[in-house]
């Protein structure tokens, strides 16, 4: 792949983020392309959004899921970057305007309170690094057509990301046993979306260790202050317009992202 073709691919996937339209899967323009090209791409973005103001707070990490992987027919986990835009607080109203095709997984979210910047960390670095946890609910997205994704157009495409919403209340790591966490997401009073915290490859902890090596690889480590999204504890749901999700995550609480309910609200 050329550094023409990086560019046009990121071109196309920056103006339909911009336009609310989608574009057909690029990974056929990425014929014989790799996972490394492909972050070329969301690094190409990540820096046209920087320069137009957004504000980078963390990271998020995809694919994490077992079920969401079989879904999406991948076998690893992506990254993708968290702007302050992304954020919506807990309940607040999230206009048709903000998305294109959302859906919708419960997460546990992690706020650091250290920085994390050496490439051998060990899970003892990133407790430590770790200020307090919150139950999240990510509202997925994507600029390809009808979410006929595979690995490389998901991580083209900021890893397929939309908004974020976290709840009101840190929790912080002592005593919480993440691994055997329940989780339980509903809609309209009916049960969506189930799962644990095993289901996040193994323990939350564990992907955000390997998030936080990844980052440290590439120079760009996790901060503190940082919000990362340590993946899905289930799968993912369409999100129904004009309807509430709350997801419950035991030893953390609650979440909720309400959805407008016709395309003025917003």
């Amino acid at each position: 792949m050329t550094p023409s073709t990086t560019r046009q691919v990121a071109d196309s996937l920056f103006e339909a983020h911009r336009l609310g339209t989608t574009v057909p899967p690029i990974a056929g323009q990425l014929d014989g392309g790799t996972a490394d090209q492909a972050y070329e791409v969301q690094d190409i973005n990540t820096r046209r959004w920087v320069e137009a103001g957004r504000r980078i707070v963390g990271r998020k990490i995809g694919l994490t899921s077992l079920a969401v992987q079989k879904q999406l027919g991948v076998d690893q986990p992506d990254y993708g970057i968290l702007f302050d835009d992304m954020a919506v607080p807990d309940g607040w109203e999230i206009g048709r305007d903000r998305l294109i095709q959302p859906k919708a997984e419960a997460e546990i979210a992690f706020v650091l309170g250290r920085d994390l910047t050496e490439p051998r960390l060990t899970i003892a670095d990133v407790l430590r690094a770790v200020d307090f946890a919150l139950p999240a609910i990510e509202v997925v997205d994507s600029r390809i057509a009808d979410w006929k994704i595979g690995f490389l157009d998901t991580v083209a495409d900021n890893a397929s990301s939309g908004l974020y919403v976290l709840g009101n209340t840190p929790r912080k790591l002592d005593g919480l046993d993440l691994r055997q966490a329940g989780m339980v997401m509903e809609r309209a009073g009916q049960m969506v979306s189930v799962g644990a915290g095993m289901a996040c490859l193994g323990h939350p902890l564990a992907a955000t260790l390997w998030l936080a090596r990844t980052m440290a690889r590439h120079g760009r480590p996790l901060l503190a202050g940082d919000t990362v999204l340590s993946g899905a504890l289930g799968p993912m749901v369409p999100v129904a317009w004009g309807s509430v999700i709350e997801a419950t995550i035991a030893g953390l609480g609650s979440v909720r992202a309400a959805f407008a309910g016709d395309a003025k609200a917003g």
